[in-house]
């Protein structure tokens, strides 16, 4: 009960040092270097802003997280090394962008498969509960599953970059889904890796609080690569010590993540696009252009990443109650694929007639 209190009394010290983290970084990054970190480029596919904008959120999530980790190594004596090799080498690959040190896309990428690649066989990063006899057999190759683990990231970290265009989209999303992961942990006394899920918990929401409705601040490609490196390692770490939930769970729960990504893979290569090249035609920009008919542009940006997250918890929230059944969380998941073609089609048709 001490031990609790004591956590507890850490953590209401931590989200109040946080919010004045982000309030000094917002108040002054402007003001860096001849504003090197505000994101003034209205013309590219994924802008949705008319005026120059912080792109500091990513640099104040991970000085945040920096000190969290020495609380949790206060508390535990332990270093969350993992985390902290993981998250901070995509922060970093995130942040020449946001400085404006231009890499392309493919060379970006090509940086994160060779970074993960390392990582994931250094720590090592493994995936040990899968629900499926197939996968699970060739599991058991390191090769494979050294592949199969980069996959993942590369799916998530790129999702959560892709849908980082819209106020609270991308924030909101990761809320909901770090509250469903600490719910399954508190539930099954997986108290540290919960103490550090709430501690990520508290930076987004805090975040939040300067990006929406109206922004003062973007996470920027530092922000959304930290942030989708550690969704990535909380899912997994969270499957691997709850190994009485379906794997499939954790799918729908990332669903909208990577699925993103995949589907804007194949739909750009079938169109003869660059498949690592931004367009308009994703999802959540293509909700956007119906909903701001109705908001206009700067109330439906807000508005488009409510209506989307509200959908998402709606088709996500009800796995939770049958989340240790692999049958029906298959299903599920095969059927979010379906949903999502069909509001794709639809979306598709209405904005392009």
């Amino acid at each position: 009960m001490q031990t609790d209190s004591i956590e507890l009394g850490f953590l209401s010290i931590f989200a109040l040092i946080t919010f004045f983290i982000f309030l000094i970084i917002n108040n002054y990054s402007s003001k860096i270097s001849n504003g090197i970190f505000l994101d003034d480029d209205f013309n590219k596919p994924q802008s949705f802003h008319n005026e120059a904008i912080t792109r500091s959120g990513g640099i104040a999530s991970f000085i945040c997280l920096i000190f969290f980790f020495g609380i949790y190594y206060l508390l535990y004596s332990e270093l969350l090394i993992e985390y902290f090799l993981v998250c901070s080498s995509l922060f970093v690959i995130g942040y020449f962008d946001d400085i404006k040190i231009r890499i392309s896309p493919n060379k970006r990428l090509f940086l994160m498969v060779i970074t993960l690649f390392i990582l994931i066989n250094f720590i090592p990063i493994r995936i040990n509960n899968i629900d499926f006899i197939f996968l699970s057999y060739l599991m058991e190759s390191k090769i494979f599953s050294v592949i199969f683990v980069l996959i993942c990231f590369l799916f998530v970290i790129n999702g959560a970059n892709f849908i980082d265009g819209f106020n609270g989209l991308l924030t909101i999303n990761l809320i909901i889904i770090n509250s469903i992961l600490l719910y399954i942990n508190l539930n099954n006394d997986h108290l540290k890796i919960s103490y550090f899920i709430t501690s990520q918990l508290i930076i987004l929401v805090t975040f939040l609080l300067f990006n929406f409705p109206k922004a003062k601040m973007f996470l920027g490609d530092s922000g959304s690569y930290l942030f989708g490196s550690l969704i990535s390692l909380n899912s997994i770490i969270t499957n691997n010590l709850n190994p009485q939930i379906s794997s499939f769970f954790f799918c729908i729960l990332l669903f909208y993540l990577f699925f993103e990504v995949f589907f804007s893979f194949v739909r750009k290569t079938y169109q003869n696009k660059s498949p690592v090249l931004p367009d308009r035609e994703h999802l959540h920009m293509l909700s956007f252009i119906s909903i701001s008919k109705f908001y206009g542009s700067e109330k439906g940006n807000y508005v488009n990443s409510i209506v989307i997250n509200l959908v998402y918890g709606f088709f996500i929230l009800p796995s939770i109650f049958f989340a240790d059944n692999s049958l029906i969380c298959k299903i599920w998941f095969f059927s979010l694929i379906l949903i999502y073609f069909l509001i794709y089609q639809r979306l598709y048709r209405l904005t392009k007639n």
